[in-house]
């Protein structure tokens, strides 16, 4: 099964033994995933950094369980805060199922599915590695939210996306601003 259903109700603010506002070190430790294998995105006005993680690939542990499903989650940080966890699905193990499929494995781990809060514009699509993706389903509350993505080219593809909302916001607004900043002090 893509998922156990003893995990029913899980927290909004983890995916599976990853919990939201973890510390990288923490991260790090449980992937496997050295420090020096963490990627820096933004280093000012706050420190943004990203850690990729293949289970069962080139790392010092053991692939967690129930990751056969995953082909690869990139963490996000926001001052060393885990903020995000983007989940991409192995296209192999996910072949044949239909969002129905996924929906019903994913709300048996955080429950019912709910209405977007927030205005369909601003979250109607995810462009993640280049890619468009349609949101399909969502859980979740003010403070976290769980989405579950379809690429709009790829009917077997899927992506689940964990976040902490406001510290996402806070995220978001730094990157704007790194930008902004990068850009004044070009040459």
């Amino acid at each position: 099964a893509l998922y156990e259903t003893a995990l029913a109700a899980q927290d909004l603010g983890r995916y599976r033994e990853f919990e939201l506002g973890s510390e990288v070190a923490a991260v790090s430790h449980v992937t496997g995933i050295a420090l020096s294998d963490v990627k820096i995105v933004h280093h000012r006005p706050a420190l943004i950094q990203e850690l990729t993680w293949r289970p069962g690939y080139g790392t010092r542990r053991p692939a967690v369980p129930d990751t056969e499903s995953v082909e690869r989650i990139v963490f996000g940080f926001y001052d060393d805060q885990l903020f995000r966890v983007a989940v991409d699905y192995d296209r192999e193990r996910t072949k044949g199922l239909t969002d129905a499929d996924m929906i019903e494995a994913i709300s048996s781990i955080y429950g019912g599915q709910v209405e977007p809060t927030v205005s369909r514009n601003r979250q109607a699509l995810l462009i993640y590695d280049d890619i468009l993706s349609t949101p399909i389903a969502q859980w979740g509350n003010v403070d976290h939210s769980v989405r579950l993505y379809r690429p709009s080219s790829y009917a077997t593809i899927f992506k689940l996306v964990v976040t902490a909302e406001p510290m996402a916001a806070l995220a978001r607004t730094a990157a704007g601003r790194a930008l902004q900043l990068d850009a004044q002090e070009a040459p």
